[in-house]
């Protein structure tokens, strides 16, 4: 198949990387090996001095056929020259920041990002001397002056966690190049789907594949997507020296999944708009979170970057008890209490938060919306929410 054309979405998500049929298998086998032998010493010597760069592969720990189909997939997906696949997200957003920084950097993070990740530059990077800078980020200006002459990378979470505020990623990307510095994107949320960062100007891409793109609860993975340097970059670096490669059955298992990604996500965006729709006219909820909605004080900047939205958004109850908002959480019966979410299975956490910009702290109930019918979900938040009153 030429897939230099223009294909669809559902075409590539079929098809991309599977054109060999190894023994006529229609699914691409699973090479559950640990390394590679070859006839010749030279060769296996030409492969080890060459990788990545060499279409070779010599030890499972850095590369091997069923992880390149995936990350061959994604790079696609995501309009980037490589990515390359993790044990689980934070690996590739740890992996990511890693890569962009050294002793005596700064890093300007949005301060509702991925709680780990923010752990990981307040309290474990300033052991090595890289200095953080939290900050909204929904203004560039903002942004632009958390910028110091040492710093190295800017991260942003398009939505971010918990509270789905946006950045302009095009303008701070811009800013960003004049001045040097890298830019690293958490893409989780949109899939390359609904937003590519890259072709917005951001160096790095990273997912926690165990999410959307995993998408039935059974892996842990993660994705870093950039140019060929980059990757290569990251590959002999973090990655050869970390240990952190998605494993080859979990690699099968992710591409299994990406076949019905597109199916998968459009459910879960019509799932996710009608719940979200129905809790914003409940005079119990002070403030629903989601991006889709009209009320989205962010909207036009939604419909610049982005071509849809997804299953997961929060609310802010106008009830704080935390004794009340547990009780509504413990009396679904659809929704589980869980963490994470892109599965099949919908979910419910509630947690105190207190972004900056907010004047105290808040309980925020954040819902994760599954392959139910969207109905019977409204029906299970209309029979807790007296908890709420």
């Amino acid at each position: 198949m030429d897939f230099s054309q223009e294909l669809g979405w559902s075409t590539l998500l079929q098809h991309f990387g599977e054109d060999e049929k190894i023994k006529g298998a229609v699914t691409p086998p699973i090479f559950q090996n640990s390394l590679f032998v070859f006839d010749k010493m030279d060769e296996l010597l030409d492969a080890m001095a060459n990788h990545p760069a060499g279409p070779q592969h010599h030890y499972s720990r850095v590369s091997n056929p069923s992880v390149d189909l995936a990350e061959r997939k994604i790079a696609k997906l995501e309009g980037t020259e490589a990515c390359k696949l993790t044990g689980c997200g934070q690996a590739a957003l740890t992996i990511a920041i890693m890569s962009c920084v050294k002793q005596g950097s700064h890093v300007v993070c949005v301060d509702t990002c991925y709680g780990p990740v923010k752990s990981l530059l307040s309290d474990y990077l300033p052991r090595f001397g890289v200095t953080h800078t939290f900050v909204n980020g929904s203004e560039i200006q903002e942004v632009v002056d958390a910028i110091r002459p040492e710093t190295t990378a800017i991260y942003l979470e398009s939505p971010s966690s918990l509270v789905f505020q946006m950045q302009d990623m095009e303008a701070i990307a811009k800013i960003a190049h004049e001045r040097g510095i890298s830019t690293i994107c958490d893409n989780t949320y949109n899939t390359p789907l609904h937003m590519r960062p890259h072709e917005l100007g951001i160096d790095l891409v990273c997912h926690s594949a165990t999410k959307y793109l995993g998408g039935h609860s059974d892996i842990t993975a993660g994705a870093v997507c950039g140019s060929q340097k980059r990757i290569d970059k990251i590959i002999r670096e973090e990655i050869n020296l970390l240990g952190s490669i998605l494993h080859p059955f979990q690699s099968w298992l992710l591409n299994r999944s990406l076949h019905t990604l597109q199916l998968r996500l459009k459910q879960h965006e019509a799932t996710g708009n009608s719940v979200a729709t129905w809790l914003n006219d409940r005079p119990e909820i002070a403030r629903v979170n989601h991006i889709s909605l009209p009320s989205y004080p962010q909207r036009e900047l939604y419909l610049k970057m982005m071509k849809g939205s997804g299953g997961l958004f929060s609310f802010e109850p106008k009830v704080q008890d935390p004794i009340k908002v547990k009780a509504f959480a413990d009396a679904l019966k659809i929704f589980q209490r869980g963490v994470s979410w892109g599965g099949f299975e919908s979910l419910v956490v509630a947690l105190p938060v207190q972004p900056l910009g907010y004047d105290s702290q808040k309980w925020i109930i954040r819902l994760f919306c599954g392959l139910e019918d969207a109905q019977d979900l409204i029906a299970d938040i209309e029979s807790a929410i007296h908890q709420l009153a």
